[in-house]
């Protein structure tokens, strides 16, 4: 079974090697953890973006940038394709770690979660288990986590502390907002879970989102970086299906737009649910557009579209 740690280890290295390229800062913790500041202090960059997402992907997918035009309007894109759709999303880069201790807070994704099992269920669901003795965590946070949780995140992934990798990329900074919208194939994969349909009945995905503009205020820069998912995402799957009246009724739920709360700006829904994700419709977490063929029956569904008088009001493009 390929090891989603070591390939992603193996590409976390070039940080480590070429840290003035990538316009990053790789420093040792005190245990011998190796921390990535992608944007925190560092100013961190287009490049770092792509190889960051790459990371988050296990190293099973291929991140691209490409510009792409929106109504009037070109925007700088993210292109990300898999082979290995389940295990790449949300064996890997599905934000399923909630992280919080003391005075510290971040969303942890990438290939650690594996071996943490966050959560378990995903990982009983796709079949999917890790043992390498490496470990590497991307944490959407502008902090750096405390050393009593770096020796937290050893114990739970059972590895020793130089075999961990952290690599720290807030929502404000241009490797976040890359990062974020390169989980575009992830959020139509985790959709269609939620939905019923089996990941593992996935043969490829793609799919295309543009970048938000980097924003210093944090929930502006969130508000953005959903938006681009929301409104301007488009996401595309092979899948082997049995029944295609069934995989239909089932995609049509699958787009944002399927959500009573669509159709504003995320940062007016956010605040309107008191800050509260909780209180936000779940089925609103969805690519604005959803593209399905099934091989076995050779049938192509189309559901949703992009929305782009929300997307550039979100943006500030108007």
């Amino acid at each position: 079974m390929i090891s989603i740690n070591r390939k992603a280890s193996e590409l976390a290295e070039r940080f480590c090697t070429q840290p003035e390229a990538y316009r990053v800062i790789a420093e040792k913790t005190a245990t011998g953890a190796t921390i990535i500041d992608a944007g925190v202090k560092a100013p961190g960059g287009l490049e770092a973006g792509l190889l960051t997402t790459e990371i988050c992907m296990g190293g099973l997918g291929n991140v691209q940038l490409t510009p792409k035009p929106y109504g009037d309007i070109e925007l700088l894109s993210v292109f990300v394709s898999t082979d290995h759709p389940a295990t790449a999303t949300l064996g890997s880069q599905f934000a399923g770690w909630q992280i919080k201790k003391d005075d510290f807070f971040a969303i942890g994704s990438g290939p650690a979660r594996a071996l943490a099992l966050k959560p378990r269920d995903i990982y009983e669901k796709i079949q999917y288990k890790d043992t390498a003795d490496v470990a590497v965590l991307v944490l959407e946070t502008a902090k750096h986590p405390p050393p009593s949780l770096i020796q937290d995140f050893c114990t739970e992934c059972q590895v020793e502390p130089a075999n961990l990798t952290i690599i720290l990329t807030p929502t404000t900074s241009i490797a976040g907002s890359i990062q974020i919208s390169g989980r575009i194939v992830e959020t139509g994969i985790h959709k269609l879970h939620k939905l019923g349909i089996d990941p593992r009945t996935l043969r490829q995905g793609w799919g295309t989102a543009p970048i938000a503009p980097p924003h210093p205020k944090f929930s502006e820069a969130m508000g953005k970086t959903n938006d681009v998912i929301l409104y301007g995402g488009t996401a595309a799957y092979t899948i082997d299906y049995e029944d295609d009246e069934q995989l239909n009724s089932l995609l049509l739920k699958a787009p944002s737009s399927s959500s009573a709360q669509y159709g504003r700006p995320f940062k007016e829904i956010f605040k309107e649910a008191h800050y509260d994700f909780y209180q936000i419709d779940p089925n609103l977490f969805a690519p604005a557009e959803l593209i399905v063929n099934n091989i076995r029956t050779g049938s192509i569904f189309h559901v949703g579209e992009t929305n782009v008088p929300v997307l550039k009001r979100a943006l500030n493009l108007n």
